[in-house]
C-alpha cells in the first residue's frame, strides 16, 4: 500500500439532514469550517429539499439534473460530511433520500466520509446512517463518527460550542478527518 499526499485546500462536500434555516446541524457545519481553516473547503450542499423523490426508474441511463449535479459533488470532493437531526428515531426523509440517489453508484466506495449526528438524542439516526454509509462502502473510522446528544444545550445561538467535553470530540474529528483525507491510499 503507497500513500499520497493530497493537495491542500481539501475540498469537502458537506450535507446538511436538516432542512430548518437555523439548523444546530448547519451551525456545526459551519464550526467544521472555522475550525478546519484554510486547511479544508467547505462546499455546502443547499438543494437537498430540491432532488425529486427517489425512483429506481428514472436512475437507469442518466438520472434527473438536480441528481446529476448533486453526484458530480460528490466524486469531485476529497471527502464527505454529513451532518443531521434525528426526526422520530430516524434519519431526516430529505437525507435520506439524498443517499438514495447514491446507492446505485460507487460514489463512497472508500471516499473519505464524516458523519455527526447531533439531535435531542440521535443515537436511532446515527445507527440508521452508519449502517448506510458503511452499505455504500464509505471510508470512515470511529475518529470521523460523532452523536452529540441534546445538541441545543451544548452550543450558543452564534454556533460556538458551550460544552467542553464536546467542543473537544469535535475538534478531534475534524483534525481525523482532515488527516484522513490526507492520506489516501492509492
Amino acid at each position: 500500500m503507497y500513500l499520497r499526499k493530497v493537495k491542500s485546500p481539501l475540498q469537502v462536500f458537506a450535507i446538511c439532514g436538516s432542512t430548518r434555516s437555523q439548523s444546530s446541524n448547519l451551525q456545526l457545519i459551519q464550526a467544521f469550517g472555522r475550525i478546519a481553516g484554510n486547511d479544508l473547503r467547505i462546499d455546502l450542499y443547499e438543494n437537498i429539499a430540491q432532488l425529486p423523490h427517489f425512483n429506481p426508474d428514472l436512475d437507469k441511463d442518466l438520472a434527473p439534473e438536480t441528481v446529476e449535479a448533486f453526484r458530480q459533488r460528490i466524486s469531485r470532493a476529497d471527502g464527505v460530511l454529513i451532518c443531521t437531526p434525528e426526526y422520530v428515531f430516524s434519519l431526516p426523509g430529505s437525507l435520506k433520500n439524498a443517499l438514495e440517489w447514491a446507492i446505485s453508484t460507487t460514489l463512497f466506495a472508500g471516499k473519505p466520509t464524516a458523519i455527526i449526528t447531533a439531535s435531542a438524542l440521535g443515537e436511532h439516526a446515527h445507527a440508521s446512517l452508519r449502517l448506510i454509509m458503511k452499505t455504500m462502502e464509505a471510508k470512515m473510522t470511529e475518529d470521523t463518527q460523532l452523536l452529540i446528544p441534546g445538541i441545543r444545550a451544548k452550543i450558543d445561538a452564534e454556533g460556538n460550542f458551550t460544552d467542553a467535553v464536546v467542543a473537544d470530540k469535535f475538534h478531534r474529528l475534524v483534525r481525523g478527518f482532515g488527516e484522513m483525507m490526507r492520506m489516501q491510499e492509492v
